[in-house]
């Protein structure tokens, strides 16, 4: 994935990091930053964005990211990479690819994932190098940058060590079409061989998804657009801002139905439909918006060993880029989030159980209408459930900092919307799977999902233990079932797990 002056979107291994790594700002702190998350997955320093090639391997979970290792700003993408045995509790591995001094990625390792191959776990991703105008792929009004697929395969069990293919597997974009991307490659596989499915899109036209077959992930065929959008009038330097170009496509099947998410225009979309596997197209019949906080980007799912979809998601910071750049540190993985798909194609998210095991003493409460619940926090780890049940009315919740309002959602049951700051969404349609809202608050992330069907994440900045306030109430309606837990940190110094 690639995001213009902001974002991004790999011999054998072990390969040396390009360059001097650049200490931290001497006047950051990461360790006792109180808007540095302590229970989300982030690297010790520098910045962090895409997740890539979540995998399950040997009794582990192996998550790689888009990692500058020299610099809290984009630029210089590497694959980190954490291991786990609970997707909470994490230890930081070796960068995992590193681009090649000279080779098809010598400008970065960008997004893309991870498969078994003959038993042996295998990378795809893209890599980019320096070309000529009339070569390159992104078309963001610098034309520099050619795109193409790569192919490194696992050297060890412990996946710290990765042999790459030399040449591209897949070195351009298919004749006749004039991509406006070309990048954040999603494989599957199927009875009659792997699929693999390319974020692209065409000006004027729209984005879309390129489908290509192979029979051993290295010899690739040109199918025909998997899934396509269409022309919405607008224009942007950027295709990803005017929605011609569709970044960190993942196409997946859970409860037997299928899936495809892309972001675009700032946005995660879901689709859910019908995939001919005759015809091998995909077309969408429902569609929502992932996560509709502007935090929230670039995500990328995968099959746990207990067949879960669980996926995960790039936080990234709405403060300038002044601001991380001397914090030393950007960007942070969401919560693990289990994806289900109902009957009639609606999709449904919960957080993974396993984050349970963060939780300190709980704390029930019954909040009543017209009288106001308020609690300071002394830590800013916490989990907050509130159980909805058939209540109506209006409920409001809102963190103060240093008596001043930081962060407030409204659940309005007669106008039937939610409000978060300029974001407004209907309210999820009756029955709710689950009649909740849940929220996770870990130093500036806050992490909210309501009636299983709908998420929000925000960046709130600025907080202090000790100085900020919870504060929910209800007008109408019935009474409210509160749960609220404080929980423990991953780490003892927020750098290392």
């Amino acid at each position: 994935m690639f995001l213009l002056g902001l974002g991004s979107t790999a011999a054998a291994l072990t390969l040396p990091r390009s360059g001097a790594a650049q200490a931290p700002d001497p006047a950051s702190d990461p360790a006792h930053d109180d808007n540095r998350p302590a229970y989300h997955l982030l690297p010790p320093h520098n910045w962090m964005n895409d997740p890539n090639g979540p995998i399950g391997w040997k009794g582990k979970y192996h998550l790689f990211y888009q990692l500058n290792p020299h610099a809290a700003i984009w630029g210089d993408m590497h694959w980190g990479h954490a291991e786990s045995t609970d997707m909470v509790h994490w230890h930081h591995l070796p960068i995992a690819l590193a681009p090649t001094a000279g080779g098809p990625d010598s400008e970065g390792c960008f997004s893309g994932s991870a498969v078994v191959m003959d038993g042996t776990p295998t990378f795809i991703y893209t890599g980019v190098q320096n070309a000529p105008p009339g070569q390159a792929t992104i078309r963001d009004g610098s034309d520099k940058l050619r795109e193409v697929q790569m192919l490194a395969t696992a050297a060890d069990d412990s996946l710290l060590r990765w042999k790459k293919l030399a040449a591209p597997v897949i070195a351009t974009p298919p004749a006749g079409i004039t991509v406006t991307g070309f990048r954040d490659p999603c494989p599957w596989r199927e009875a009659d061989g792997w699929y693999l499915g390319i974020g692209s899109g065409e000006r004027g036209k729209g984005g879309c998804v390129l489908l290509y077959r192979s029979q051993d992930l290295r010899h690739w065929k040109y199918l025909h657009k998997l899934a396509e959008g269409k022309p919405n009038g607008k224009v942007a330097v950027n295709p990803c801002d005017s929605g011609e170009m569709w970044e960190c496509p993942d196409f997946f099947e859970v409860n037997g139905q299928h899936c495809l998410f892309y972001s675009t225009e700032g946005k995660v979309i879901w689709t859910t439909g019908e995939y001919d596997r005759q015809a091998h197209r995909f077309t969408p019949k429902r569609q929502g918006v992932l996560d509709h906080g502007a935090a929230y980007y670039a995500p990328k799912s995968f099959l746990a060993p207990d067949g879960r979809r669980i996926v995960w998601g790039w936080l990234r910071e709405t403060r300038p880029e002044s601001a991380f750049s001397a914090a030393g540190w950007a960007g942070a993985m969401s919560l693990p989030r289990v994806l289900t798909i109902d009957a009639q194609g609606q999709l449904e998210m919960k957080p993974a159980h396993e984050v349970e095991s963060l939780r300190g003493s709980v704390d029930r409460q019954i909040i009543r209408p017209g009288k106001p619940y308020r609690t300071t926090l002394q830590t800013l780890r916490h989990e907050i459930l509130l159980d909805l049940g058939s209540s109506s009315g209006k409920l409001s919740v809102e963190l103060r900092s240093a008596g001043a309002g930081a962060w407030q959602m409204t659940i309005d049951s007669e106008s039937n919307s939610v409000q978060c700051g300029d974001v407004r969404f209907p309210l999820p349609s009756l029955p709710w799977p689950r009649p909740a809202l849940h929220l996770f608050l870990d130093g500036s992330v806050l992490e909210c999902f309501l009636g299983g069907t709908e998420t929000l994440t925000s960046r709130v900045y600025g907080l202090k233990p000790g100085a900020c306030e919870l504060n929910m109430s209800i007008e109408g309606g019935k009474d409210i079932e509160l749960s609220h837990w404080p929980l423990n940190a991953i780490s003892p110094d927020r750098l290392t797990t």
